[in-house]
């Protein structure tokens, strides 16, 4: 254990105790002073008596490295062993140790701190690693739990997005605790384009289907205000709108979102352009999530809307990643909507013909045109004439 105190980070940290803890955490909300109370009573319990894992969720800037290394410091001072580090220091440790000048061996070092009678490691992300520390952290996290030694865990990522083993573990009742400090937003949350405020609007209730437009024209609206609504109630396959710019499409489409996100069914809305960005994006350096990890969550979301569709993939990458989603749902049968102005002959044949697949979903035209224009010119004769 020596040369592992040699390298725990403590140092300044150890003014970090519960003594120096606000009671009620620095947020003025009065939930979040609620969590932050339970949270502190739950480290002070770990910290007299630790036993199984401990995890405190939050946003940088919570309280929860104060709250982990309190539980360190705690335990110090009472003259027991325990070991505190962040999970970006742990692996450069361990990187480190390859280099042959290094006073500790990996698997020495690697050993001592899979086996350290108590292990805090904060800042846990695993949205930020290459695939060497996922699985140096995925070997380290896994004997711990399987030999139920006690950790203390700390991570700013939503406790949902875990791997999925590592979900089962933290939600054993037996031997783990979550504490969430303030509730986050998962990486798809980020990236929903239903919160903004125009799309906000659009419900089923505010939907106009009364206006100037010939029978069939009608028709084709109501047609599809009626599927729209039965998909909201039980979304199964897919749902494909197709017209023109300002037909009333998006509206639906958005409807059909807010109204399953209220019911507590999990759904993404997204705008295909903004898609493709975010998906690029995931690539850079500063991103909190991987690529791979927001394609496979946007794949496997129970319910996807994908508003205007097909006209922005004009490269080769945008292409095959929307092959991809499509051809991933499509064999999964997972409920997806899809708006777009292009016909399902003018798409890629391998992504129109899925679309177009009966068996799976409903292809509907609507015929009406523009009705953002409808409604100009129905104000601009609704304005009184000036007087001569």
């Amino acid at each position: 254990m020596q040369r592992l105190q040699a390298i725990s980070n403590l140092g300044n940290l150890t003014k970090l105790t519960f003594d120096s803890l606000i009671p009620a955490g620095r947020s003025n909300d009065l939930i979040s002073q609620k969590l932050f109370q339970l949270t502190l009573d739950e480290a002070l319990k770990f910290a007299e008596e630790p036993r199984g894992w401990l995890v405190i969720a939050g946003p940088v800037g919570s309280g929860k490295t104060h709250l982990a290394c309190a539980v360190a410091n705690y335990r110090i001072s009472k003259g027991h062993p325990a070991f505190y580090i962040t999970a970006a220091e742990l692996l450069d440790h361990l990187r480190s140790a390859f280099s042959p000048g290094s006073e500790i061996e990996y698997d020495e070092l690697f050993e001592q701190i899979k086996d350290s009678p108590l292990l805090v490691l904060d800042n846990l992300n695993y949205s930020a690693t290459t695939a060497w520390s996922k699985g140096k952290l995925d070997q380290l996290l896994e004997h711990r739990f399987n030999s139920k030694l006690p950790t203390l865990v700390t991570t700013s990522m939503p406790v949902e997005e875990f791997e999925n083993d590592y979900a089962g573990h933290i939600n054993d009742p037996e031997f783990s605790k979550v504490l969430i400090l303030k509730k986050q937003s998962s990486s798809l949350q980020s990236i929903d384009s239903l919160d903004l405020p125009l799309l906000k609007k659009m419900r089923f209730d505010n939907f106009e289907l009364n206006l100037s437009l010939q029978d069939n024209e009608r028709q084709s609206v109501e047609m599809a205000f009626n599927c729209a609504r039965n998909f909201a109630a039980d979304p199964q396959g897919w749902l494909v709108l197709q017209g023109y710019n300002g037909c009333g499409k998006t509206h639906l489409a958005a409807a059909i979102a807010s109204q399953l996100r209220e019911s507590g069914k999990e759904v993404l809305f997204i705008v295909v352009p903004d898609l493709l960005d975010h998906l690029r994006s995931s690539f850079g350096p500063d991103s909190r999530v991987s690529y791979d990890a927001l394609f496979e969550k946007i794949k496997k979301i129970p319910v996807l809307v994908l508003d205007d569709f097909g006209e922005h993939s004009a490269t080769s990458w945008a292409r095959e990643k929307l092959y991809q989603l499509i051809n991933y749902r499509y064999n999964a049968q997972l409920a997806t909507v899809i708006t777009t102005v292009l016909s399902l002959e003018d798409m890629d044949g391998s992504v129109g013909s899925r679309l177009a697949d009966l068996k799976i979903g409903t292809a509907l035209r609507i015929q009406a045109p523009d009705y953002r224009d409808q409604k100009s010119t129905r104000a601009q004769r609704a304005r009184p004439k000036p007087r001569n």
